[in-house]
């Protein structure tokens, strides 16, 4: 009975680790076709707050925050124009977050 008992405690650990070690591996590949890695952000605050900076300084772009897609939390990324080389610039997603292009012309201060 103990010898029973014993398998089955190894037999369970064995599974948990290997369901483990697949949860990594699949958040360590690659998203999209841009070839970015996933490195995922803890809450999407993070996500923006990493991404912004190289985001903005892509001609065109005027802003970035994040937003919600279809009841997910996602980055919007808001441009002058959209055009296929800006399109092409900005990746679909993020640190795992889907990023949507909206078009809001150029934004000033009054």
């Amino acid at each position: 009975m103990a010898l029973r008992t014993f398998s089955f405690i190894l037999a369970a650990s064995v599974i948990i680790f290997l369901a483990g070690a697949a949860s990594i591996t699949a958040s360590s590949s690659s998203s999209g076709s841009s070839g970015e890695k996933l490195v995922a952000a803890k809450t999407i605050e993070e996500a923006v707050s990493r991404h912004a900076p190289d985001l903005m300084a892509l001609p065109g772009v005027v802003g970035v925050a994040q937003g919600q897609c279809g009841g997910r939390p996602c980055i919007r990324v808001y441009v002058i124009e959209k055009i296929p080389e800006l399109e092409q610039k900005i990746p679909a997603r993020l640190d795992g977050f889907p990023v949507v292009i909206d078009v809001t012309g150029e934004i000033r201060a009054k």
